[in-house]
């Protein structure tokens, strides 16, 4: 018998979610977001996939292996789909959870990464992993520092390559590694979410369908003093960010991390400054303040 993840409905409270992600470091919340999301989302990315080539060059060979070559990325969703900015990024629900988690590690959060993957036919299992692991130099034991979600755009069954998790292992230690009858199978029905720690051993699973992709949005929050994954700030430049909601400029990493009401300082200043409110004053280009 494989292992399962607790189910729970887009409306239910947020206490019920965070409890079940604290107890398990894993829960899927079916029907997040909407089909109309769904297809404006495919929409605004069906022309980057379309460029997208499997067999890119990634950051070093390591990464090309972990993803293999049948999965196309179209890497910094907020800058390439607004839905995905303005419906994903800053979701109530998924806000509300980083709230609860990563509040009290921080002043504020931020957007670690945006990341549209679609497996094709063939795509192997990741190897199992811990996201966390991209700070591995936070000395432990520490709290927990990242939030993450994959949200399938369309129906995630275990045969198309449905996220494997394992309930439980945010609490084991770094060296035990899972057995197969303590993984759980992610399926869930299009626009829901599995929402997992960054402590929590996953994969992406295996697609062994001879001829459908597995598209789903892998989307993480972290602790605003750490340095993200990938350069938001490069992926969603001013002049793309300056339409977005305030939120959604702050989640992206533009507003200041202001610790002092903690008795600590701020990060992320610009010319003393909050980015956010040179951006609202209409003086954050891309070419720095203009005075």
């Amino acid at each position: 018998m494989t292992a399962t993840l607790e189910r729970l409905k887009a409306d239910a409270p947020t206490t019920d979610i965070t409890a079940a992600l604290q107890r398990d470091g894993a829960v899927i919340v079916e029907n997040l977001i909407g089909k109309d999301v769904i297809s404006r989302i495919n929409d605004e990315v069906d022309p980057h996939i379309a460029e997208a080539d499997p067999e890119m060059e990634h950051l070093n060979p390591a990464i090309a292996f972990f993803f293999g070559k049948e999965t196309r990325h179209v890497a910094g969703m907020p800058g390439k789909s607004r839905s995905f900015a303005t419906e994903v990024m800053i979701h109530p629900t998924l806000m509300s959870v980083c709230d609860e988690i990563l509040l009290p590690s921080c002043a504020r959060y931020q957007l670690n990464l945006g990341h549209l993957l679609d497996k094709g036919p063939g795509g192997k299992r990741q190897l199992f992993h811990r996201d966390e692991l991209v700070w591995v130099h936070v000395p432990r034991p520490h709290d927990e520092l990242q939030v993450a979600t994959m949200i399938a755009l369309e129906d995630f069954s275990e045969e198309i390559g449905a996220t494997n998790i394992v309930p439980g292992s945010h609490r084991w230690p770094l060296e035990r590694q899972p057995e197969e009858h303590e993984v759980a199978i992610a399926e869930m029905p299009a626009g829901s979410a599995a929402i997992y720690l960054g402590s929590t051993i996953h994969a992406g699973g295996e697609n062994r369908t001879s001829d459908r992709s597995r598209r789903g949005l892998h989307t993480s929050w972290i602790c605003g003093w750490l340095r993200t994954e990938e350069n938001n700030y490069l992926a969603c430049p001013p002049e793309v960010a300056r339409d977005l909601p305030r939120t959604a400029q702050e989640v992206l990493g533009y507003a200041v991390h202001d610790a002092l009401q903690s008795g600590g300082g701020y990060a992320g200043a610009l010319d003393l400054q909050d980015p956010c409110d040179l951006m609202a004053a209409g003086k954050l280009t891309n070419r720095g303040v203009q005075h």
